[in-house]
């Protein structure tokens, strides 16, 4: 490397890896569980599979908090690559329950490993220009449009190109005949994800360029973990606003798991058509995250008219405990005032979720101390998977109807009244006060200057 980049080839080059990390994963939105279950797998082997992701995301969270501080940002963000490339072609390909629920693992093994070393690259690289003042919300702010942009276009892609593939004359059915039922329809979104990850992956190992970093030694990395997974547990244990951040990540992960697991096969009964379901489903999550998106950039107005973070919390999360219910109630109903309501509901969901997400992170932000950021980060994302993979197997062995989403809709109506009593927590904390230290931090300490991200 002969010198850091400027700070507009950063941002530039951030805003590419955020678009091109979350294209294929966008594109695998709309079809997957349609494909899963064309392959013939029942609801709850579906739930299985989903929380073999959440469940690797969640156990590889903590321990992966700190590589990208040890190994480089470069390694582990093409690793996360390399990884989602094998999950999307054995998804994309496989037909036997144990080939999908490995290419599920490893998709989640690829989401641990690509949590936050993109982000930490580019202000790695900036601060290393500009200086440890640098600005950084432009670019930052830039890398999320990005990838809400990725996301929503490839869902849209995603679902349109399974019903595209069967307008022709028989090309769906002349495609799995070609293949011996191996690629389907469906499983072209997967495939063309697999192949954009192959040019995420050569993009990061030829444009992200960094310092070399000193040598650590495997064994102490894997000693540190231990006393990482505990540091970052002990988080809620000693701080209540903490504890409310957590149990609020838990319960929107069971929201999520509703939606993810539920919605897909209420669009294919509605248009009579996995692929046409597919289609809508996809118009369905663009116009979530296009909510979550005004739900986020209403944060701080929300704020301000309910007098406090811990008040939009509050009302963010009772407004998506609202559409789940809502989405609960027109289950058992048919017809186009049931849909419209349905829609308005899935709406309110991701609308909640996205005001409620900001005022959580800047209370999360005000109680830990900065060495420790990462790790509450890490916890908090711990949570949301663990809880989704938990609520996604108990909705896959319930029966077909509303209780399904009335689970998920308690959960949030229950995170929710954990914010109506008002306590002393929105004040500033000292910096030390709640802390915990990533591997990346311990070990980067021992060899270099600086703290680590």
């Amino acid at each position: 490397m002969t010198g850091p980049l400027d700070v507009h080839a950063a941002r530039r080059r951030y805003v590419t890896v955020c678009v091109l990390f979350w294209l294929p994963l966008g594109l695998s939105t709309a079809p997957l569980i349609l494909l899963l279950t064309e392959r013939g797998m029942a609801m709850a082997a579906i739930a299985g599979f989903f929380a073999a992701h959440s469940l690797t995301a969640a156990a590889l969270e903590l321990p992966t908090g700190g590589l990208s501080d040890v190994f480089g940002r470069r390694t582990v963000l093409a690793a996360a690559g390399l990884l989602n490339l094998a999950a999307l072609t054995l998804v994309g390909l496989g037909t036997a329950p144990w080939l999908l629920g490995l290419g599920m693992a490893l998709m989640g093994a690829g989401r641990a490993l690509s949590s936050g070393p993109a982000e930490a690259w580019y202000v790695d690289t900036v601060q290393a220009h500009s200086g440890p003042d640098a600005e950084l919300r432009t670019g930052l702010a830039r890398g999320g449009s990005a990838t809400s942009a990725a996301l929503a276009t490839g869902t849209l892609l995603g679902g349109a190109l399974p019903w595209l593939l069967g307008l022709g004359p028989a090309l769906g059915v002349r495609l799995g005949e070609a293949t011996s039922g191996l690629v389907l329809p469906l499983s072209v979104p997967m495939l063309l994800g697999a192949a954009v990850e192959i040019v995420f992956v050569l993009y990061v190992v030829t444009a992200l360029r960094e310092p070399p970093r000193p040598p650590v030694t495997l064994p102490y990395v894997l000693r540190s973990i231990p006393a990482t997974i505990v540091d970052g547990l002990r988080l809620g244990g000693r701080d209540a606003l903490v504890r409310r951040v957590l149990l609020s990540a838990g319960a929107a992960g069971g929201a999520l798991a509703a939606l993810e697991l539920l919605t897909p096969g209420r669009a294919a009964d509605l248009t009579g058509a996995s692929e046409s379901g597919a289609v809508l489903f996809a118009a369905l999550a663009c116009a979530g995250f296009i909510c979550s998106g005004i739900g986020s950039h209403l944060a701080p107005l929300t704020a301000r008219l309910a007098g406090s973070g811990e008040r939009a919390v509050m009302v963010g999360l009772g407004v998506s405990a609202s559409g789940l219910l809502l989405l609960g109630a027109t289950a058992a109903f048919a017809g186009v005032g049931s849909t419209v309501i349905a829609a308005g509901g899935y709406g309110l969901v991701h609308l909640g979720l996205g005001a409620a997400g900001p005022s959580e992170n800047d209370l999360l932000h005000r109680r830990v101390a900065s060495s420790g950021r990462a790790t509450a980060l890490s916890v908090q994302s711990l949570a949301l998977q663990l809880v989704a993979a938990l609520t996604g197997l108990i909705m896959g062995a319930l029966p077909p109807g509303p209780m399904p989403w009335l689970l998920g809709g308690a959960l949030l109506l229950a995170a929710a009244l954990l914010w109506t009593h008002r306590s002393a927590t929105a004040r500033r904390t000292p910096p030390d006060s709640v802390g915990c230290y990533a591997i990346g931090s311990d070990i980067s300490s021992r060899h270099r200057d600086g703290s680590a991200m």
